[in-house]
């Protein structure tokens, strides 16, 4: 019987598949207007204080608070230097805690010495860094007694030289002590000299030397203390209290509430 074969089946062409349609780029998101800070803000986009606006600020202060008082609790210029020099870093709530029994029993130099550097700690041990400051207040002690008879300098650049004391220290014993004309830059005047852009600077003592430069010398015993307590109950640092200050209405701050 002859042989019988079949032909394979021709096979069908490939049909070419589809390109898929490249996705169209999603349009660029639009990100929402970063918010002025105070950091970002220079100073000189800031509108300047005019003399007769700044003047307004400060008769304010004191129509307000005629005679601002420090919060350390001191009763001598010694307690005061110990008390600035133990307020770094901690409250004046804290260090006049602390104070309170510690300044019945050593409110001199020689008292002080006297006490000892371990007893001291036990008294002022509620403050942050105690015993470092334990060890500064003995020292400036010593240094008072041997350099200054016992009492407390009246310049800033003998102030600085004592252990533990810089220049807001010595600013405060300064003006506190002995009625001069000087400006202590803390946490809170340096808040408020930058958010209303009175003074704006990157240091304390930027800010420290614009507030001297544009505060008028009728202001100025008391014009540190009227920044502190402004900055500490009015002008706060995450939520400022805007709707009760007394000079909404002149500050520079873009983010103000009113």
């Amino acid at each position: 019987m002859a042989k019988i074969t079949r032909k394979p089946a021709p096979r069908k062409a490939a049909v070419p598949k589809k390109k898929a349609k490249a996705a169209k780029p999603a349009p660029p998101r639009k990100s929402a207007p970063a918010k002025t800070s105070l950091k970002a803000t220079k100073p000189n986009s800031f509108k300047p204080w005019t003399a007769a606006e700044i003047r307004e600020v400060f008769s304010r202060f004191r129509a307000a608070n005629p005679e601002p008082r420090g919060e350390l609790e001191h009763v001598n210029p010694f307690t005061l230097l110990v008390a600035v020099v133990l307020s770094a870093q901690a409250t004046d709530a804290g260090v006049n805690k602390a104070t309170r029994a510690l300044f019945e029993v050593a409110d001199t130099p020689q008292k002080m010495l006297d006490l000892g550097e371990e007893r001291l700690r036990d008294y002022i041990k509620t403050i942050g860094l105690y015993r470092t400051k334990a060890k500064n207040v003995i020292a400036l002690s010593a240094k008072l007694l041997s350099d200054f008879g016992g009492e407390v300098p009246r310049t800033r650049a003998e102030i600085e030289s004592l252990p533990g004391a810089g220049r807001k220290t010595a600013n405060v014993v300064l003006n506190m002590a002995f009625g001069e004309h000087t400006m202590a830059v803390d946490t809170h005047v340096f808040r408020v000299g930058n958010r209303t852009a009175l003074a704006p600077g990157k240091t304390p003592l930027e800010v420290e030397l614009g507030l001297e430069k544009v505060i008028p010398a009728e202001f100025m015993l008391h014009a540190h203390h009227w920044l502190i307590l402004h900055g500490r109950y009015t002008c706060l640092a995450r939520k400022p209290r805007c709707e009760v200050c007394l000079i909404n209405d002149l500050c520079r701050w873009p983010e103000k509430t009113v």
